[in-house]
């Protein structure tokens, strides 16, 4: 059983269940008022209806949606990944005990539906339907990529092809869906959106591959988990994957059974012999170029273009 290390109501309130998540409040209840979280997928949504031709208030229900949706996996991701921080703070789990959070990630998922029916009324039908298969096709994929994520833990073998189908799905997908739902919503073409949708599915991969990077070599402060925390864990990440191909001396150390501070420090020695970072980095910059030319496919120029831009080069901390 895992210990609670909050002091907070073993069976809390439902309203702070699912707030709590979503940074709303802390674990009594009370406003929270620190950052939880960037909200990217809800923005991409508005800004890609506007840069598709419409009315970004239109998608307001999607953008609701996707913010749920995501906190709804990322609920279930910290159970079935251990996990006890969150954004700097204790994980719904770690203050309420696995069923809650199980029950409030469930709530979470099925608001995500509610919401995303506020849409009905306010666009073509058509286009309403495709927002919902889209969104339905996406709750699939997180699955799927969860599913290989937790798999890759046992599995002996895992290539860098293996790793980015997982990405596909458990991190990719839903930026990629956020895309093309407000892309969809804006200009009412699925040809449209397509271009949205390869944008999103490139730029959600190399936003994963950042985040595996910053997972090892990141600054706690700014990651709000201690470093080199995926390495504890062996976790089968991009630069751990590369360094596995790499060097023999990292896959006996990775086949031991105690692994702690000491195999972690020999760890990233490895990593570093290999230049693990160094890949690492060159193939998110080459998915972040393809994010971007799947744009210029779109052949539209607007300030809400040139914003979405901008914070695709903010995401990586790239100048513009």
């Amino acid at each position: 059983m895992h210990d609670v290390v909050v002091a907070a109501p073993a069976a809390p309130g439902f309203d702070v269940l699912i707030q709590y998540p979503l940074g709303w409040v802390d674990e009594h209840g009370a406003p929270y008022n620190q950052p939880t979280g960037k909200r990217i997928r809800p923005l991409l949504v508005l800004l890609c209806a506007e840069a598709a031709g419409g009315d970004w208030e239109r998608a307001l229900p999607v953008a609701a949606a996707v913010e749920l949706l995501h906190n709804f996996s990322l609920v279930h991701d910290d159970i079935q990944d251990d996990s006890p921080i969150r954004h700097g703070r204790p994980t719904v789990w770690r203050v309420w005990g696995t069923a809650n959070a199980i029950n409030g990630g469930d709530a979470l998922f099925t608001l995500s539906y509610c919401a995303l029916e506020r849409l009905i009324g306010t666009v073509a039908p058509e286009v309403a339907l495709g927002v919902w298969s889209i969104f339905n096709r996406t709750n699939l994929e997180l699955t799927r990529g969860q599913h290989l994520d937790m798999r890759f833990e046992h599995q002996a073998t895992v290539t860098v092809d293996d790793y980015i189908s997982m990405v596909g799905g458990k991190s990719a997908a839903l930026v990629s869906a956020s895309a093309q739902m407000g892309a969809l919503v804006g200009s009412g073409s699925a040809d449209i959106a397509a271009h949205f949708a390869e944008f999103g599915t490139n730029l959600g991969v190399a936003f994963q591959i950042r985040d595996d990077i910053l997972g090892i070599w990141g600054d706690p402060k700014v990651t709000g988990k201690s470093a080199a925390t995926d390495i504890l864990k062996r976790k089968k990440s991009l630069p751990v994957l590369f360094g596995l191909a790499e060097s023999k001396k990292l896959v006996k150390l990775y086949g031991r059974k105690k692994f702690g501070e000491d195999e972690v420090v020999a760890a990233l020695d490895y990593l570093s012999d290999v230049g693990a970072a160094a890949y690492a980095e060159r193939l998110e910059s080459e998915y972040f170029a393809a994010a971007l030319a799947a744009l210029e496919k779109t052949g539209m120029k607007s300030d809400a273009m040139h914003k979405l831009h901008q914070l695709a080069h903010a995401l990586f901390g790239r100048t513009y």
